[in-house]
């Protein structure tokens, strides 16, 4: 159920976006446009001077108004884009906006959210806070790697779900005698969530030893569900190396699997990734981050927009309206 936007209530919004994913940001723009009188225009205030700092000026009256920052905190240049966000919350504040909201659909150092060794920091706390200090009322992400992130700072903190913008397409696919499956023992909701909206035939589990010591690294122990003569979805949050996958994948085919899809929020392809895919029938992705040219003419590879997502869930903020009835599973 989409909202509706007054044309007074709308244009105390304004747009401001990194260098991270202005693809994204522009068409978050474009859908929120539909509801003005005259185009509502997607700002970049970033530029760098000649030693490499960043340098922000943003050309807008901001005075209470209400900003939103969409930035996705992701590679190649991770630390920069944090950085750029930092910066343009601070002179939103600055100059007396009314609100800040930092739109992250891909937030940077999510995975390091625990103490899993000594001597280590919680990274993804560390950056949560970085932006709160910065001056961010509110942070808005899409499927951060482990929920109790959003009790790293006190602000609010709305986490959406891709599963609102991937489901629909998967429908479409028509894939029969499916089956869901997750490749950790923490994504079993997840696949259950797929798995009821898909009406698969069951989901399947594997569990594997990850070592800590080792990054991107971890062994498949066995699986908990049947695969045989059936197709499998694959559904996972993100795809870095595409290690994880590609070892379940393995193992379904010599389980007696059919044909093998994969489906996650964020797609990283680092390393080898493009070429580990190859196995798959088709790998089903969102644009939280701005693919490169690579990632976007590979065959195997379909990207879908989260950008309705996103700007039904900043028109709901904006107005005072319930995130969690429709977007929040």
């Amino acid at each position: 159920m989409k909202s509706k936007l007054k044309l007074e209530e709308i244009n105390d919004l304004v747009l401001l976006t990194g260098t991270s994913n202005q693809k994204l940001a522009q068409k978050i723009g474009k859908i929120l446009n539909k509801a003005r009188s005259k185009p509502m225009p997607v700002y970049c205030p970033v530029s760098h001077f000649g030693d490499g700092e960043i340098d922000i000026f943003i050309p807008e009256n901001l005075r209470r108004r209400r900003v939103f920052i969409i930035q996705s905190t992701s590679p190649p240049a991770v630390n920069d884009y944090i950085m750029e966000l930092a910066f343009m919350a601070d002179a939103a504040k600055r100059a007396s906006a009314a609100e800040v909201t930092a739109v992250i659909p891909y937030f940077g150092y999510g995975r390091q959210d625990r103490k899993d060794r000594a001597r280590v920091f919680i990274c993804s706390a560390v950056v949560a806070n970085i932006l709160v200090k910065a001056g961010v009322d509110r942070i808005v992400t899409i499927d951060i790697h482990a929920n109790q992130e959003q009790g790293f700072v006190q602000q609010p903190w709305d986490n959406l779900f891709a599963s609102y913008s991937l489901i629909p397409r998967l429908r479409r696919e028509k894939i029969a005698n499916l089956v869901v499956a997750s490749p950790d023992a923490g994504g079993v909701k997840r696949a259950k969530h797929y798995e009821e909206c898909l009406k698969a035939k069951g989901i399947v589990i594997v569990l594997k030893d990850r070592d800590i010591n080792q990054h991107d690294h971890s062994e498949v122990l066995t699986m908990v569900g049947e695969v045989t003569g059936k197709n499998v979805l694959i559904v996972d949050d993100i795809i870095s190396t595409a290690g994880s996958i590609a070892k379940a994948r393995d193992l379904f085919r010599a389980r007696g699997a059919k044909k093998i899809y994969a489906a996650a929020t964020h797609g990283i392809f680092s390393e080898k990734a493009l070429e580990t895919i190859n196995g798959f029938e088709k790998v089903f992705v969102t644009d939280t981050i701005d693919h490169r040219e690579e990632v976007l003419k590979h065959p195997k590879i379909q990207v879908v927009s989260i950008a309705p997502l996103l700007a039904e869930a900043i028109k709901r903020i904006h107005t005072g309206e319930s995130i969690s009835r429709g977007l929040i599973r």
